[in-house]
């Protein structure tokens, strides 16, 4: 969520050697929230895997398009988006108060850059808020005061996992916390994941590898791996696919070696 008047330099606990997650996806996405380092990762995948980007871009269009179709089509007017990162433009908030302006929105995210930005862009939101948290401690955000200010867990929620699962490796589980948010929304709440989708290729094989040496994570998983983070979810139409194939507002076309590597769905709670 980048806003202006605020400088990374002068961000607390901000590490400008080491790459983040948040800040790289915000050069791939054209924003100028980030430091060298970030774009030192960032121009790998640019330069050396031409084409690449359109993985970020049409993450970020499935991004809209899913909560455009919350809004319009369900009442949830709530939502949490957990590893929010530093979208340039068309943010959560923003897509469902455009169409919905009661719609309430909190943003969480581990990255200190995230959080002073967004407080920036918020500050005048009273529907909208923005904190400092790990998406692998659920419960300290579930229990937060700042969810809780904004969300009532006895109405339908939306929970937003876009392109966040596949940075947390095997062995932290992130089944595992799709099911404790799973147990914790009411009936009607829906869940919608964004996620690097492997077809056992060369390509996102490279990708993991360099995400894994630079950052000691990022998974592209299997349509069957992805499918089971849903768990009990309801999967609606047309269920996990190419990002840019769900719901598309675009003609259909081709898709690109790059555009089959990242796949998204929305699910319900029954």
């Amino acid at each position: 969520m980048a806003a202006e008047g605020v400088s990374t330099t002068d961000i607390p606990g901000v590490d400008p050697t080491k790459p983040s997650i948040a800040r790289t996806y915000d050069y791939l996405l054209g924003g100028k929230d980030n430091y060298e380092v970030d774009r030192a990762l960032a121009d790998h995948f640019i330069k050396d895997l031409p084409g690449s980007q359109a993985i970020a871009h049409d993450n970020r269009g499935v991004l809209v398009r899913a909560v455009r179709e919350i809004v319009a089509g369900t009442p949830v007017r709530q939502f949490i988006d957990m590893g929010s990162g530093l979208p340039t433009s068309d943010n959560v908030h923003q897509v469902a108060q455009r169409h919905a302006p009661e719609s309430r929105v909190v943003y969480v995210d581990n990255d200190p850059v995230v959080l002073a930005h967004g407080r920036a862009l918020l500050a005048e939101n009273e529907n909208t808020t923005v904190f400092q948290a790990d998406l692998r401690d659920p419960e300290a955000i579930y229990e937060s005061p700042d969810t809780r200010a904004l969300i009532d867990f006895e109405q339908p929620v939306a929970i937003i996992l876009s392109a966040i699962l596949h940075h947390l490796n095997d062995d932290e589980d992130p089944a595992a916390l799709v099911r404790y948010w799973y147990d914790r929304i009411p009936s009607g709440s829906y869940v919608f994941i964004s996620h690097f989708r492997s077809e056992n290729d060369p390509r996102s094989a490279h990708m993991q590898e360099v995400l894994q040496s630079s950052l000691g994570r990022g998974r592209w998983r299997t349509d069957e791996q992805i499918t089971a983070l849903f768990g009990d979810l309801t999967l609606l139409p047309p269920g996990l696919v190419p990002a840019a194939e769900w719901r598309p507002t675009d003609a259909p076309h081709e898709l690109t070696v790059w555009e089959r590597l990242i796949a998204a769905g929305l699910s319900v709670k029954p």
